[in-house]
């Protein structure tokens, strides 16, 4: 079994008009959908990672990388784990 890829989803969901990408994790609307995608395969997900990395640069990049990490190992973006708090 394959092991499961966590969504770069850091609960910052707001899409530049711009761009295209969203504010948060920088994917299109339509990466988003193939997350959602239970035929998308962990190959195209890690690809996809390394991808938006490269659409974010500075303190977008660093806070991306920060609040991922967290969701990786906490189960939690640091931003949702922030509204949660202060409910």
């Amino acid at each position: 079994m394959e092991k499961k890829i966590i969504s770069p989803c850091i609960s910052i969901c707001k899409t530049d008009p711009v761009t295209g990408y969203c504010y948060g994790c920088a994917r299109t609307n339509n990466e988003k959908k193939h997350w959602k995608d239970e035929n998308s395969t962990n190959e195209w997900k890690e690809n996809n990672l390394k991808l938006i990395a490269t659409r974010m640069k500075g303190w977008q990049l660093e806070t991306f990388k920060e609040s991922y990490n967290h969701k990786k190992n906490k189960g939690i973006s640091l931003f949702k784990k922030s509204l949660l708090e202060n409910k």
